[in-house]
Parts: C-alpha cells; structure tokens; sequence
C-alpha cells in the first residue's frame, strides 16, 4: 500500500503533540504509548513488521502462546490439545471464547485462518505453514490439522501473531476492508485508526480474561522523531515510550517521575544488503564489507555498552544460537584488497536510514567513515520510516539497517525467514542459496534434538560465510513510563502485555 510521505507523517506529529494532553485528561484509564512508526495494516498475513505484530497480539488472540518469560508454551484459545504418536495430527479443544462483535470463535474460525494464511496470495508467510495439510473442525470447539511430514516446530509456529485466529465471516464479508477494521479475540478492541498518528483501542469486554484487564484502552501514537517522543514522555504528554535511544537511558534513569526498563529481548540488528545490487551479489564482496566494519566501535559508540556485538542470525540466549560462530576481524586494509580482487575498487552503496531514529542515524555516519577506509563511497539517504518497508519490498536500496526480534520460542521461523525461502525475499536481502534452503527444511523435521541442533549450527556457519546480512548487535528493548504505570513489560519475544498494565 501507498504511504504517507515525510511532510504529511511530521505534520501528523505535530497534530499528535498537540492533541496528547487532552487525549490523557479525558480518558484517565486510557495508556498512551509513543511509538516511532504508525501501523501499516490490521491484515495479519500481510505483514511481518513488529509495528504490526506488537499490537496484533493486543487485539487478535492465537491458539497457542508464549509465556510471560518468553521461555514456554502455554495455552491460548485453545485450551488443550493432543498429538497422534506419528506426529502428523494435531487435535485442539477450543475455550468457549467471543470476538470483539460478540460472535463466537470456532474451530472452522481457527481452521480458515490456518488454512489463510498458508495459501492467500498476499500472505507473507505462506511457506511457513505450508508443512499444513488440512485443518478441519469436527464441531464448532474441535480442530483437527494434519500436517503433510513431522514438524517439530508446528506447535511453537502457532503462537505467531499473524497466525491469530480471524473470524471467517467477517473476514470473508469485509475483504480488504478488514485490513482497517479489523475484528478480534484478544484484550482490546480496534475503535480508530487514525492513519498517521495513531491507533485507538478499547477493553474488549468479551475478552476470555477481561476480568483481568485494568485499562479502558490504549493508544498506540506515532511520534517518529526520539528526541520529541522521549520530551513528551518527560512532559507527562504519554504514559509510555518505546525504542527509548542508548543515549538517553541513564538520563531517564535519573528522573524520579519515570520509569525505564531493559528488558531481555532477542533483538538483533544488522546491516541489509540488496543481493541483487550488482557486485553486492558475489560473497567476497559482502565478506569484504563485513571485515571494513568495526562493530565494536558501533556498539560502544552508538549502544553506550548496552549492545553487544552480534556473531549469528540466531541472537544470544535463543534456542541453537551457535556462540563460537565466525567473528570476522576488523581490517579495512585487507578488506580494501579484497574489493580489489574483486573488481569492485570504486564501490558506491546507497544506505537507506530511517530519519528521526537516532541510532540509525548514528550508524550510518559511523559506516560510512568506517568503509570510507577500505575505499567503499556510501551514499546516506535519510527516508521516512513507513516509506523505508515499501523501499526494501521494491529493492529501492542497496544497504540499510534492520532488525528482528523472535516472535516464537523455535529457531525455524526466523531461519526460515531470512535463509529458507522466497516469500518474504529472505527478509529483504534476496539471499539465495538451494542447498541452505534443503537444510532449512530437513531441520524442520529432524526429531533428534542433536541433530537438529547440528544443523543450526551448520546454517549459522554458512549463513556468516556467505553472509546473508552483516550481524551488527544484539541489545534489549529499552522503554519508559510515567513513574504512575505499573506492569508495562515486553517478553523476549515482543509480546506488551497490555492486560497487566495498571494505571495508578
């Protein structure tokens, strides 16, 4: 979809700034959270960006979920489930549970957005659920999936927030409407979304645990620049902020009237590069770049200590994560000849760079001072954040940083994500390689924990050899309140528990 460019997104800014305080006086029970990028649809098959994901899990509701610790499954809409000893058929008891509409959610709910998921043409994850077969509901509480091959994953795969459980109907009745009004199981409900500013929720009172929900709702508000979104923070014009820069951490610290919380995450950053570039295509290349790249001067510069310098796809503390992978030494010199030989002496990269993130911008100054030394020119456009997706999408880029955060406890979504497949184009990158994608997909199904942790390991290796992308840091989330909220927390995996939060 089109997106709003750099004018109209400040000018909703401002808007918002304006409209902050009052929002707040008029709606006591009501959290505000600053965040720097709008959303960009309430469709959950059509996009892969936390932006989305995070209030996703606000207002749809999986069969399955992720703990509050990030560590474990636990029961979702479905309250129970059994699996066949061939490990092939999936049985899900249904809770007696409503949307938002006040219709109830069934197993043919459940088994459409299974099925949706897996085979509309606008899903983005398409190739992670095709290992489904059927889904089918017995009766309205009874799901069935077959799947066509064993997959240790499937289970952890469906905590996913694009794989919440839609109402067929609505969905159905809608079409692309429901991308912008969309319906849902979950804590809140969608009451506006103000494209550009911000997102309105409200307590969902058919939520199956509404009874511990303390918040009339919530508003999810666009406020790109850090700076502004730290200051109204401060000013009391937000209850919350998210992606609060390193550099302001221990400055916020020291303001009695607020909180700031590290919490453990597993978040990565890294430097995307466009395969399909010219000379960015040939691994020696990349290895190049990634040697002309000091990360610890990053992570010291740009983190204040709080990063850590990344070595995998896979972050630190994950399932698999391989901690004696390549560490490929700084040496702009070598990394200079290395270009040389191959035929890429006079490297020009465009870098794309989110304006108003401080960190991005940071890093890209960095950058391009540090390849600078092996004779690599990089050329720094500052985009807007929401245009940014529509650019790696179209390929509009050569290099540009990204993240990623695990949204389910299983190594495979992220693998296969960013190195096993072509739906989403490798997250961007448009890395290819059929032997990786095999090996992705014979660790999907290898029951034996050692080898399956061999072949995690063995990707980690190629992927750093060939490097898909630059593994840059790995940092928690840092956020801050209003020193009056309590329970505002993120998982590892990204989930806000919303439900929790008290507004005293």
């Amino acid at each position: 979809m089109s997106r709003p460019r750099m004018t109209r997104l400040l000018a909703a800014t401002a808007l918002a700034a304006l409209s902050l305080t009052a929002s707040i006086a008029e709606a006591a029970g009501v959290l505000t959270i600053g965040r720097r990028e709008d959303s960009t649809t309430f469709d959950p098959i059509a996009s892969a960006q936390n932006v989305d994901n995070w209030v996703y899990s606000n207002v749809f509701d999986v069969l399955v979920r992720v703990d509050k610790t990030g560590t474990k499954l636990e029961p979702g809409l479905a309250e129970s489930w059994t699996v066949s000893d061939d490990k092939l058929t999936y049985t899900f008891k249904l809770r007696e549970a409503k949307f938002s509409d006040g219709s109830p959610v069934t197993a043919e709910d459940a088994a459409f957005s299974l099925l949706r998921i897996r085979d509309d043409p606008t899903s983005l994850w398409s190739s992670s659920y095709a290992i489904v077969d059927t889904a089918t509901a017995s009766d309205p509480r009874t799901l069935t999936v077959k799947l066509k091959e064993p997959s240790v994953p499937f289970l952890a795969s469906l905590a996913l927030p694009n794989v919440s459980v839609l109402p067929k109907a609505v969905v159905e009745a809608k079409g692309e409407e429901f991308a912008s009004a969309p319906i849902g199981s979950g804590a809140f409900s969608v009451k506006e979304w103000v494209r550009g500013d911000r997102v309105i929720l409200e307590k969902n009172p058919n939520y199956w645990e509404a009874d511990k929900v303390s918040l009339d709702g919530v508003e999810w508000i666009s406020v790109p620049d850090d700076n502004t979104r730290m200051l109204n923070v401060q000013a009391g014009q937000l209850d919350a902020a998210i992606f609060v820069p390193f550099s302001r951490v221990e400055q916020l610290k020291q303001d009695p009237q607020l909180k700031v919380s590290l919490d453990t995450s597993t978040r990565e950053d890294a430097l995307l590069i466009n395969h399909e570039k010219g000379k960015l295509g040939e691994i020696a290349v990349r290895q190049a770049l990634d040697m002309a790249i000091d990360k610890q001067a990053i992570v010291g510069a740009v983190t204040f200590g709080i990063g850590e310098v990344a070595n995998s796809y896979i972050p630190k503390g994950a399932l698999y994560y391989y901690t004696d992978n390549l560490r490929r030494p700084y040496d702009p010199e070598r990394a200079k000849a290395m270009l040389a030989e191959a035929g890429a002496s006079d490297l020009a990269l465009d870098y794309n760079v989110k304006a108003g993130d401080e960190v991005d911008e940071q890093i890209a100054v960095l950058m391009q001072q540090q390849l600078s030394k092996a004779g690599v020119t990089v050329n720094i456009n500052k985009v807007d954040a929401a245009s940014q997706w529509d650019m790696f999408i179209n390929g509009d880029f050569d290099v540009a940083v990204g993240y990623w955060t695990n949204d389910v406890l299983d190594p495979d979504q992220k693998t296969t994500f960013v190195l096993g497949h072509d739906t989403n184009m490798n997250y961007m990158t448009r890395y290819k390689n059929d032997t990786v994608k095999d090996l992705v997909a014979k660790a999907r199904t290898e029951a034996d924990p050692a080898k399956r942790e061999a072949m995690y390991v063995e990707l980690q290796k190629i992927a750093k050899e060939e490097v898909n992308w630059i593994d840059l840091y790995y940092s928690p989330y840092i956020n801050v309140t209003r020193a009056n909220i309590d329970g505002f927390y993120q998982n590892p995996l990204g989930r806000f528990w919303l439900e929790d939060v008290r507004k005293n």
